[in-house]
């Protein structure tokens, strides 16, 4: 997969195929729409583009606070590559670019600098300066610059269509299947293993503090998870803590770490994946350290059923 980040080093070519939009998720929505871009451009003979947005639009120009990404830009672009785009182009949304009409847009990047035969995008796509344009601008602007318009019809899972606003509602109530099934996959989140307090070491069960690549990155609800640990292109099992660990601290500071089971190797300072399986429970405050070790031994049978069925 070729990565464009600046248009002038993107050849025209008017035999394009393209999709654009956000794609935060890159989840079974987003997926058919890109597996019809790439069934529509071999068929064409076509070269593909997916066109996305970095940071975030709604993180430019809302007033009510930063939205937390499902996909950071470095996992869209594994996610776009696994899949097998061509071409990924990404364009820096900056407030300037946020006053561009849809019209503007469209004429500007598209048909003069990019080139183009067809574009695919969702039923219900915007995009453009207060998200004006829609499918309609596109079939207009198609009539008159020669391209066509393909709309897809959304993914539905027992009749609900999937979309990244109800992964993020399913993700911040700790539904995890839900959100896994809207995704098309474990939702998962990387980082770097860090020094803790070694409580954890204390009570009987090592865990590895992890510090998020991104802040940007959402995380589920507090509460315990199965989760799978990537480390050195080897998987592991264990139970993600995602929470501010009441019993011994008053901070508010939520600190994700994971207890690894069959596990004693030096990880500190190593990067890491963590793929969230299934929720366990809620985080509790415990009277005394020897009620959260019970817990955490019940936390450690019910993570292995839950790899059981999984497997």
């Amino acid at each position: 997969m070729r990565i464009f980040n600046d248009l002038s080093t993107l050849p025209k070519a008017e035999n394009t195929i393209l999709t654009l939009g956000i794609f935060d998720g890159v989840h079974l929505g987003h997926k058919k729409i890109i597996e019809k871009l790439k069934k529509k451009s071999a068929v064409l003979n076509c070269r593909n583009i997916v066109i996305t947005f970095s940071p975030h639009p709604r993180n430019v120009i809302s007033e009510n606070g930063n939205i937390m990404l499902l996909t950071t830009i470095e996992e869209k672009i594994k996610l776009f590559e696994e899949i097998g785009i061509e071409n990924l182009l990404i364009i820096n949304f900056t407030k300037e670019f946020s006053q561009l009409s849809s019209e503007m847009f469209f004429k500007e990047y598209i048909i003069e600098k990019i080139g183009i035969k067809e574009i695919i995008v969702g039923y219900d796509h915007h995009f453009g300066k207060g998200r004006s344009g829609d499918v309609n601008t596109l079939r207009k602007m198609g009539v008159e610059f020669g391209f066509d318009v393909t709309t897809v019809e959304p993914f539905k899972i027992n009749d609900e269509a999937v979309n990244s606003t109800k992964i993020r509602k399913a993700l911040s109530e700790g539904n995890i299947k839900v959100a896994n099934s809207f995704l098309g996959r474990e939702f998962s989140f990387g980082g770097t293993v860090v020094e803790g307090d070694k409580r954890g070491r204390q009570l009987g069960f090592p865990t590895a503090n992890i510090r998020i690549d991104n802040d940007e990155k959402l995380l589920p609800s507090l509460g315990i998870y199965a989760v799978e640990f990537l480390f050195d292109n080897e998987k592991y099992k264990g139970l993600l803590s995602i929470g501010i660990r009441p019993t011994f601290y008053n901070s508010g500071e939520i600190v994700p770490e994971v207890y690894l089971y069959d596990f004693n190797r030096d990880i500190y300072n190593k990067k890491i994946t963590v793929k969230i399986i299934d929720w366990v429970r809620g985080e509790e405050k415990f009277p005394s350290a020897e009620a959260l070790v019970e817990q955490m031994q019940k936390d450690k049978i019910k993570g292995l059923e839950i790899f059981k069925k999984a497997s």
